[in-house]
């Protein structure tokens, strides 16, 4: 059994934040149908790079899902998911606010006929309040957020986060919204509106420097791969790249003055406690990076390690293909396409012992579903055959002669 087997969700979202929820809904046993646009939603688009032209960070957050294709602007859509929503346990949305309202779709739509309705409303900014209609995607957000002003060298230019941390945040925080509204819902026997904005996000994920802020008042500045609150806890170079060095508690700290071969900097009053050290933090580097870049990287590891020193190396994607506790959590795993073939894809971080999370499916075609999504919520064969050729749904692409994919959909998926 799968943790939420039963469960139905009817995913609106684009792009990444709601995508990256809804496969983590999916990953956890929810059945999850996608709801895209005539084009295909504009995640699809998302690249380079691309497998036989579909973006292969589409695939890589759209798996174990189904798609139905939907022209949400006919009047005759509008029914359409009405008996979709009314075989649902959850919808998910990313639309930029009020266009759901516009379409009669919203949570106040929708709720006095379907009370355990679980409605989850993704937004860059908010659903209310001064910047509620602004479009925001993953790095403007980053630079709204406050992510980018301590993000790179206290020399350099604001940097942001290599990978997509609005959005993954955002995704993450509506998986847990939407458990805890299920399991409310099990107690009240309501559903209920839940939301999340990628700006909320990123202020919970910076809680511990904002909190730091909001005590001192001082802004905190941009310190590299330094943490703010601990030092030595930072890169160093070594004679043949770098590592990451953690040894700010008294014990480490006195433990690698010891492997450094400078048993007196445990005593210098610069350096002698946390506080001092991360005063002196420049001086500090000084002193350490000469000594990191006598002997190469694993010289040091296995020393450092040796001494019970927290430390790793800083590896790159080829390093984490290869890495033996990368295979053996199984996080990079291959999914087998109808027609896009062998593609991989990182796996899913959750570690349940009774409902383990599975991959069932790789990322659908557009509308790969929704003749049989149809059917199963009462269209005849004649209903979903009309709505067809009326232009209201697109039923999938026929394969193409030896297997070869369908050419890629032109982008038609942007935002109402």
């Amino acid at each position: 059994m799968r943790a939420l087997e039963g469960v139905r969700v009817l995913d609106f979202s684009q792009g990444a934040a709601g995508p990256i929820c809804t496969m983590h809904l999916g990953d956890l046993g929810a059945e999850v149908i996608k709801v895209e646009p005539p084009g295909g939603e504009w995640g699809r688009q998302l690249g380079p790079p691309f497998v036989d032209g579909v973006a292969a960070a589409f695939i890589g957050m759209n798996r174990n899902k189904r798609s139905i294709v939907v022209d949400l602007k006919q009047p005759a859509a509008r029914e359409v998911i009405l008996r979709l929503v009314a075989r649902s346990d959850v919808l998910v949305e990313s639309f930029r606010p009020g266009v759901m309202a516009r379409l009669g779709l919203d949570d106040a739509a929708l709720r006095p006929q379907y009370p355990r309705l679980v409605y989850c409303a993704i937004s860059a900014f908010g659903q209310s309040g001064p910047w509620r209609d602004r479009p925001g995607v993953d790095g403007i957000v980053q630079a709204a957020a406050g992510l980018m002003s301590v993000t790179g060298t206290p020399e350099g230019e604001p940097v942001k986060v290599g990978a997509p941390a609005a959005d993954t945040t955002a995704g993450f925080l509506a998986v847990s919204a939407i458990l805890a509204a299920l399991l409310a819902r099990e107690r009240t026997g309501y559903g209920q509106r839940v939301e999340v904005s990628l700006l909320d996000a990123l202020l919970a994920f910076q809680a511990v420097p904002l909190a730091m802020y909001l005590a001192s008042g001082t802004p905190p500045g941009r310190t590299g791969s330094a943490a703010p609150y601990a030092a030595p806890n930072e890169a160093f170079p070594t004679a043949d790249g770098h590592i990451m060095v953690a040894a700010y508690t008294p014990e480490r700290w006195q433990a690698l003055c010891q492997v450094l071969g400078r048993p007196d900097l445990a005593s210098d009053p610069r350096f002698a406690t946390n506080e001092v050290r991360v005063r002196h933090r420049a001086a500090l580097r000084e002193t350490l990076a000469p000594l990191f870049r006598s002997q190469p990287s694993r010289y040091w590891l296995a020393r450092l390690e040796a001494a019970d020193i927290v430390c790793g190396p800083i590896l790159t994607y080829p390093d984490l293909e290869a890495h033996p506790q990368v295979a053996h959590n199984g996080m990079l795993i291959t999914l087998h396409h109808p027609q896009l073939g062998p593609v991989r894809v990182v796996g899913s971080p959750l570690r349940l012992q009774a409902t383990p999370p599975d991959v069932r499916a790789p990322a659908p075609l557009p509308g790969e579903h929704t003749a049989a999504v149809l059917h199963e919520a009462g269209f005849t064969a004649h209903e979903i055959e009309r709505l067809a050729a009326a232009g209201v749904v697109r039923l999938a692409p026929p394969p193409r002669p030896g297997g070869t994919p369908a050419p890629a959909l032109r982008h038609g998926g942007e935002q109402a």
